[in-house]
């Protein structure tokens, strides 16, 4: 006999698998991550054998949850603390990027200062670094990261710039059609800022290559390329984690998911993406301009 859920009581799922076998794939992934970049060959089958098994666990975890929502498991109270879970999670992940950020500012306002004699760093700077001046974008002393150039802000940057902007507004666009209960302009929408998140993708594609083959930008030259490609790949991995999760509510949007008081995954995932929109600003303005 099929058992019904009372609405007046918090849901929690009973004997679900995908913690425990969740462990056991991110153990799995972080041991072969680890024996592959120490030489182990076998490191390598067993990283991505626990990379596939771990997205497959994603996968069929969230199903449950979008099953256990689609069936009216969820209260008030069950959503209340969706959303404060997601505010964590976004709030983590702005931590995250200040570690970054904060690095970028500790070596143009202090390190390079310090190695080039300012301050009590003139002892290094004689013995250590002679010669060396502080300046930015910088190579390292002795310029131990080699000659490069770096990729001008009004160029890819700045197009990638409208790209990411742009995406906010087709996604707020797509959320109030979706709480004017509007299906066709909601997919409509929700598919643009999809087809932008990815062809941000391609540009920074584009930009790695040319920086690589062409500027000698590499995440081997100095503090800058390090900083550089540090913060744009996290972003970029980001980005490309938030197209997916854009793909996932399209697709349960076409399947006539969400209403217009209940759809708290379509507004999580918008968090999600304007949080990486507000990243790159400070990334474009950071990074690429000053």
């Amino acid at each position: 006999m099929a058992q019904t859920h009372d609405a007046n009581v918090y849901y929690v799922p009973h004997h679900s698998p995908w913690p425990f076998i969740g462990s056991i794939t991110l153990f799995a992934t972080a041991l072969g991550v680890a024996n592959w970049f120490n030489g182990h060959a076998w490191g390598q089958t067993l990283f991505f054998i626990g990379l596939a098994a771990t997205l497959g666990v994603l996968a069929a975890w969230f199903g449950n949850v979008i099953s256990e929502s689609i069936s009216g498991k969820y209260n008030a109270q069950v959503d209340v603390s969706f959303r404060m879970g997601m505010m964590w999670f976004i709030f983590s992940e702005v931590m995250f990027f200040a570690a970054f950020f904060g690095a970028l500012f500790y070596a143009r306002q202090f390190a390079l200062p310090w190695l080039s004699g300012e301050g009590d760093g003139a002892l290094t700077n004689q013995y250590l670094w002679p010669g060396f001046t502080a300046g930015w974008p910088s190579n390292g002393p002795a310029g131990i990261g080699g000659a490069f150039q770096t990729i001008p802000a009004w160029g890819l940057p700045l197009v990638n710039t409208l790209l990411l902007l742009s995406s906010g507004v087709t996604i707020t666009i797509a959320h109030h059609a979706l709480k004017a209960n509007r299906r066709g302009a909601l997919i409509f929408w929700l598919g643009a800022t999809i087809l932008l998140g990815t062809v941000f993708l391609c540009v920074q594609g584009y930009e790695y290559v040319h920086a690589y083959q062409e500027l000698g930008l590499t995440l081997g030259s100095g503090i800058y390329g390090s900083t550089f490609f540090m913060l744009t790949g996290f972003h970029g991995m980001h980005v490309f984690l938030g197209t997916v999760m854009l793909i996932v509510i399209w697709l349960r949007c076409m399947k006539g998911h969400f209403s217009p008081d209940h759809h708290f995954g379509f507004e999580a995932v918008a968090w999600y993406w304007h949080f990486v929109d507000v990243v790159w600003l400070g990334l474009f303005l950071f990074v690429y301009v000053l």
